[in-house]
């Protein structure tokens, strides 16, 4: 049992593995990050139409609630990816895709009891974050090369106020990552926390020997609605970081 909010966020070995100094060990991060990775294929693994090709007695092909599902996402990260990125965007959503479900089942598998975010350590988050700002780089001096230097300077600028405007620009620029990552990672980590807080009090109340147990129904349905909250908060944050990386990677086009 979990006596303080900030003790589910440890990371604690699950299986020890160690070759001299270094540690192999199968942590609870990592195990989670697999399950995500499982639960990403089985989704389209179960979308799969290739059973009803096969059967001599299928003429066509019928619909699963997965396919519908998997369509409907798709459908949002084309939309998303058009409004945003203004030219070339078709090559760039098979990359939002897949960043958009990883991030959107790592949150929502972090809802399940005795589970782990891994949405809620900088670690995972600045992968992702640095990850997207290095690939956007990386693209954008393939495509202009020195000339993506001008980012840092606005046109029609004299000498003197670009001595001032270029380092609050290259600033900025360098704050992105950590921005798209820190922002992950507090809203899931303040809100599992609070839910933490919440059913404690509540499993205190439970325990008292008196009419007053009867109080522990109050935390509960404010518990509840804190779940739907962080429900809310596990589709909106994947929106935020999906739309924000389209937007870097638009600036850098």
């Amino acid at each position: 049992m979990l006596y303080a909010p900030l003790e589910q966020f440890q990371i604690v070995p699950i299986i020890s593995l160690k070759a001299g100094e270094i540690d192999f060990s199968i942590t609870n991060l990592l195990l989670i990050n697999i399950i995500v990775v499982i639960c990403y294929s089985t989704m389209f693994f179960l979308n799969s139409n290739l059973i009803h090709c096969l059967q001599e007695t299928s003429s066509y092909i019928v619909t699963n609630i997965w396919q519908k599902l998997i369509d409907f996402i798709s459908e949002i990260t084309a939309q998303l990816v058009s409004d945003v990125i203004s030219e070339h965007n078709n090559k760039h959503v098979p990359l939002i895709f897949l960043l958009f479900h990883f991030i959107l089942l790592s949150n929502l598998v972090g809802l399940l009891p005795y589970s782990f975010t891994t949405t809620s350590h900088l670690i995972a988050t600045f992968a992702i974050s640095f990850t997207v700002f290095i690939g956007v780089n990386v693209i954008t001096f393939q495509k202009y090369g020195l000339k993506a230097f001008s980012l840092f300077l606005p046109s029609n600028t004299t000498f003197f106020l670009a001595l001032l405007l270029v380092p609050i620009e290259l600033i900025s620029y360098l704050a992105k990552p950590f921005s798209l990552g820190v922002r992950l990672f507090v809203n899931l980590m303040a809100g599992h926390s609070l839910m933490k807080v919440i059913v404690s009090f509540s499993w205190g109340m439970l325990l008292l020997e008196s009419w007053a147990s009867l109080g522990f129904v109050f935390p509960v349905l404010v518990l509840i609605a804190l779940f739907g909250l962080e429900l809310g908060i596990a589709l909106i944050q994947t929106y935020v970081f999906i739309i924000l990386t389209c937007i870097y990677i638009q600036d850098g086009s």
